[in-house]
């Protein structure tokens, strides 16, 4: 099992940084920004790109070189999502899913599993997600029902687990079921697998979403499915709770940059419509009221992006960052969802129009309030963290 130590990322080259940021943005203007509207209206997964992004990597961007991955420091990570997010959020959900799973076998797996499973997920060969949520449960995961039954040499698992992020499209996912469903408190029945598709795991149906278009979020269905113990992460039953929890930290970091792209981009088409579009003879950039939304957009724009680096540091020097992330998540999402509403407002009449890119904004931007533990969930984290810390 990894330690602390093996998962921190050092800081990389500002240079080899740069070039790296530059060929993404390279990238958004040749690739991303002629099809988005095409792909999110008409909810089409995005082939070409997901192939692309496997050519450059980001399957493997926080997967450590060892294993045939970037070896990126969350900073450097965040920089890309935000990066991305300020011209289409969902794309980055089909790879931030993806490495969660990465983490959960990198930070927690035997070296046999990193050897054998990191590598393919690092080069795109394989690519999925975290199974986690099920009907009755999301933010409570104590609450799942799906169970492992040990028969052997193998563990036969039933259940259903439903959101699932990449589920139509991808093949393999950190699984968390029951063990010991008797157990008491509950998560230490609780358990983690390495789940490839194949019989006895199917997937349901596509649930079709407001916004975060394009990326599949599915049901994934198991009778009798059976696995191997070796795909049980760590290969020590009860431990599967503190591991799913331990990769949503880089999760909340990955959705707080989300809410930063989302948040600057709105920013972006609202600052450029406000100083083409003119009433009462001037641009509308020149009135008072459109002025104060402007300077509200940028200083929230502004403290999401140092909230969620702040986070992603922290994460990097391999500390503890609940609180940070937690803070990160709540703040950005929260902020994305404000400047999409001020977007709107700014556009006007215009802003309900499908042929204008905000309304794409609005429509994304309340998913990260709700994913990768809702933001009520986030504040009593904080809340928690905050005291235990400051003891009086």
């Amino acid at each position: 099992m990894a330690s602390a130590l093996d998962m921190i990322r050092p800081p990389i080259d500002v240079d080899e940084e740069a070039a790296l940021l530059e060929a993404i943005d390279r990238w958004i203007d040749r690739e991303v920004r002629p099809v988005v509207m095409k792909y999110d209206h008409d909810d089409i997964w995005p082939a070409e790109l997901v192939d692309q992004m496997v050519e450059m990597g980001l399957f493997g961007a926080t997967i450590g070189k060892q294993y045939g991955g970037l070896g990126l420091p969350a900073v450097t990570y965040a920089k890309i999502v935000a990066q991305i997010s300020s011209y289409w959020m969902a794309i980055t959900g089909i790879f931030n899913s993806h490495l969660i799973m990465a983490v959960a076998v990198e930070k927690f797996g035997t070296e046999a599993q990193k050897q054998l499973w990191l590598p393919k997920f690092a080069s795109g060969e394989i690519r999925g997600g975290l199974a986690l949520t099920e009907p009755n449960a999301g933010t409570d995961l104590q609450a799942i029902r799906t169970t492992a039954v040990r028969d052997g040499d193998d563990y036969v698992i039933n259940g259903t687990k439903t959101w699932i992020s990449n589920g139509i499209n991808g093949s393999c996912f950190a699984l968390l079921v029951k063990t010991d469903p008797k157990a008491d408190p509950r998560y230490k029945g609780m358990s983690l697998f390495i789940a490839p598709k194949q019989e006895g795991f199917t997937t349901g149906k596509k649930f079709e979403k407001l916004g975060y278009k394009s990326i599949d979020s599915a049901e994934l269905i198991f009778d009798n499915y059976r696995l191997p113990a070796a795909n049980l992460i760590g290969e020590r039953e009860g431990q599967g709770f503190f591991q799913a929890t331990g990769g949503l930290e880089l999760g909340r970091i990955n959705v707080a940059a989300r809410g930063v792209g989302l948040a600057e981009g709105a920013l972006r088409l609202a600052t450029n419509y406000a100083q083409v579009r003119e009433t009462m003879g001037k641009p509308i950039a020149e009135h008072q009221a459109i002025q104060l939304k402007i300077g509200e957009m940028v200083t929230r724009a502004r403290a999401a992006r140092l909230l969620t680096f702040d986070a992603a540091e922290a994460y990097d020097r391999g500390e503890r960052c609940d609180m940070e992330a937690g803070m990160a998540k709540f703040f950005a999402s929260e902020a994305a969802v404000k400047n999409a509403e001020e977007g709107m407002r700014i556009f006007g009449g215009y802003a309900y129009s499908k042929e204008y890119e905000i309304e794409r904004y609005y429509r994304d931007s309340m998913l990260m309030c709700i994913g990768e533990g809702t933001n009520e969930m986030q504040r009593i984290i904080i809340s928690k963290q905050w005291v235990k810390r400051n003891p009086a």
